[in-house]
């Protein structure tokens, strides 16, 4: 079975008490849950939560048994209504989340999340919702697919892919994954095709703006205050620099507490931080990326609820009032 990346340090960041509730905001094929519900006792609790449909039907038939154990099809976007849903809204001992594409996923070649492997062109998480990477390359406007290639892949011949996939569109729709990949692989001048295969960006950045990941993600950082209870954790794994910057700049806000305004000489302003953070941000080992490709890209940052202190903090602006 494959080993979720930074598992023991992920669980072991949640700090698990054992009647405590917890939330796995991106189940998988349950490798962090497992681990966590090994430390939960009879009163403990652990909701689960995952886009997938064969996510959830593995989660029935792997834990449905355990009364620990709680399951919901979705997005971790929509946790606050998934906790309150169980009466647990700002009770939430610790949240994790281990972001990006599953092993399983790419591995199945029919969910067309891999250029290695031929399959219909979907990358949807969610097979029941939403529109198909196919359908998107067919209908989305060349400017479109440029930024996004750029923006979520950093793909430096975007505009160059964007052109060609609506050129070649009008002849014939891209309809399977080696379509797109070998398509692209022509496109991009050998001597870029070293370290990774030439499709790699293109196919991260269409799957990450077909799942919306990056909305789910800002979605989700808005509700985690009133999810978390005072002395609650959040734990965070990112594979993308985007992802990783979200969350980072969430925490250090968050820790940081209301911004001074500019140029007003004389001004109190109450710092009232949600949020602290727990250590620095942890990287896997050389021994696990070794074993795993997937855990190379791989960062985790963790994050504690705190009450707030309260405190009235003077400041004075330089320069002429």
């Amino acid at each position: 079975m494959h080993e979720s990346v930074l598992l023991q340090e992920a669980v072991a960041a949640l700090s698990i008490k054992a009647d405590g509730f917890y939330v796995d905001g991106t189940f998988g094929r349950g490798g962090h849950s497992r681990v966590i519900l090994e430390s939960l006792s009879s009163d403990g609790r652990l909701l689960a939560i995952d886009k997938d449909c064969e996510a959830i039907k593995y989660a029935d038939s792997t834990f449905g048994g355990d009364q620990r154990f709680l399951i919901d099809h979705g997005s971790f976007a929509s946790i606050k209504a998934f906790v309150d849903s169980q009466g647990k809204l700002g009770q939430v001992d610790g949240v994790l989340l281990d972001l990006g594409v599953s092993s399983p996923q790419l591995d199945v070649a029919d969910r067309g999340f891999s250029f290695l492997k031929d399959g219909p062109l979907d990358m949807r998480m969610n097979e029941r919702e939403g529109e198909t990477a196919a359908d998107w390359l067919q209908n989305a406007s060349q400017s479109d697919i440029r930024r996004v290639l750029w923006e979520y892949g950093e793909e430096k011949f975007s505009g160059l892919i964007a052109k060609k996939i609506v050129e070649r569109r009008e002849q014939a729709p891209f309809i399977t994954t080696l379509d797109l990949a070998n398509f692209i692989a022509d496109i991009i001048p050998n001597k870029f095709h070293q370290k990774k295969h030439p499709a790699t960006r293109s196919f991260q950045a269409i799957r990450m703006y077909v799942n919306n990941e990056l909305g789910d993600i800002e979605e989700f950082l808005a509700s985690i205050l009133s999810v978390l209870k005072v002395g609650g954790r959040l734990v965070v794994i990112s594979f993308h620099s985007l992802e990783d910057r979200l969350i980072k700049r969430f925490i250090k806000s968050e820790e940081r507490g209301p911004k001074i305004p500019k140029n007003i000489p004389i001004m109190d302003i109450p710092r009232d931080p949600h949020f602290v953070s727990v250590g620095k941000a942890v990287k896997p080992t050389l021994k696990e990326c070794e074993g795993n490709v997937r855990a190379r890209s791989a960062v985790m940052r963790v994050a504690e609820k705190v009450a707030g202190n309260r405190m009235t903090l003077s400041y004075e602006a330089s320069g002429n009032a």
